[in-house]
């Protein structure tokens, strides 16, 4: 199984880890962002069993991760209402990502405010058209569905949106899935490079808009879009939301634009 090779070998001890048959989930000489992250954060849950709804996670991608590793996890705070929690993934000695998750109870609101709807709706999923098919890094041919969900194409607005879905969801939690699957989309700076060439994620910060997620069929919205981009570096706006158009994550992310 798919999701079975990221998640059957953590343990709650952690320490040395090793994976088999990642092969499907690589882009280029790394393991995919969202996969690494949701061993980092499997790693953090499967240490500390007790913890509240995870709320938000800064991730950050250090440097290449491969089959073999170690995982460490703390507590950094818990609180009566929040916990921090720190989880690392080390490959040959050395820390290739680093991430923080922030763990936290439901409170009376004194505040509410939803989140804004989604703005030039593509319509659903069911009737968007497939893309992708046969392309691309092996994370994506092997692991997810994709689905046009804007209009333009090549150079533009500098902005990418799709429907996405993981092919294979069997037995994963929807916080999981939305962290394996949040990082799936290219840059929306992509749209506006002069000329092809490489592109990195150097790191992931979100906030759940909801703990207890959901969607119609596994399809989200996702959408990378580019705020600013200069000097090989673009700061990005990733979100997602729900097959109703409901916003479920909100995030940012910087990319180095190499080429």
């Amino acid at each position: 199984m798919s999701i079975a090779s990221l998640t059957d070998p953590i343990t709650p001890q952690g320490g040395h880890t090793s994976f088999d048959n990642l092969d499907h989930w690589m882009q280029g000489r790394t393991l995919y962002g969202g996969a690494s992250a949701l061993i980092a954060y499997t790693a953090a849950v499967r240490a500390f069993a007790d913890l509240p709804p995870l709320r938000a996670g800064q991730v950050a991608f250090v440097a290449p991760t491969g089959p073999e590793v170690e995982l460490k996890r703390e507590i950094v705070r818990q609180g009566r209402n929040v916990a921090q929690v720190r989880s690392e993934i080390w490959c040959e000695g050395k820390c290739t990502l680093s991430a923080f998750w922030l763990f936290g109870t439901t409170r009376e609101p004194n505040a509410t405010h939803p989140a804004a709807r989604v703005s030039d709706w593509p319509g659903p999923p069911e009737e968007a058209e497939a893309t992708m098919t046969g392309k691309g890094p092996a994370f994506i041919q092997n692991n997810f569905e994709l689905r046009k969900a804007q209009d333009i194409s090549g150079r533009g607005e500098p902005v990418v949106r799709r429907w996405a879905r993981l092919a294979d969801r069997e037995g994963l939690d929807p916080v999981s899935e939305l962290i394996l699957l949040g990082d799936v989309l290219p840059p929306g700076a992509m749209r506006a490079m002069q000329r092809q060439g490489p592109i990195s994620s150097i790191n992931w910060s979100f906030n759940l808009l909801d703990t207890a997620p959901e969607t119609r069929d596994g399809w989200w919205l996702s959408e990378n879009a580019s705020q600013h981009a200069a000097g090989g570096y673009s700061s990005e706006r990733l979100r997602l939301w729900n097959a109703e158009g409901r916003q479920v994550l909100d995030g940012m992310q910087c990319v180095a634009i190499f080429g």
